[in-house]
């Protein structure tokens, strides 16, 4: 099985493919993480990839793995990423 790509790989690859130094593209992926970072509370969409999303979990009964006693889960803020339909098709192929 093939090793996943590396960041370093990854900005190395997009350097090449847009004529830019491999510098360029790490300040450029640092700035659009810094703008989802500061965007996640109204959505932040990167058109044909996904949507970052917070989302509410409600507070719910679950039960320790090793001793199997309940317990309970208290209510929580999470942050969810959701694929693109377009992407999900293209890795996945159409069912």
């Amino acid at each position: 099985m093939a090793k996943m790509m590396t960041k370093s790989a990854t900005f190395s690859h997009l350097a090449q493919k847009a004529n830019l130094s491999k510098k360029q593209i790490t300040e450029l992926f640092d700035e659009m993480v810094m703008l989802a970072t500061k965007e996640a509370k109204n959505g932040f969409v990167l058109p044909g990839f996904g949507k970052l999303v917070l989302a509410n979990r409600k507070a719910r009964m679950g039960r320790n793995p090793q001793t199997g006693e309940p317990l309970k889960i208290p209510a929580k803020r999470v942050c969810k990423f959701r694929l693109a339909k377009s992407l999900k098709d293209t890795v996945l192929g159409k069912k």
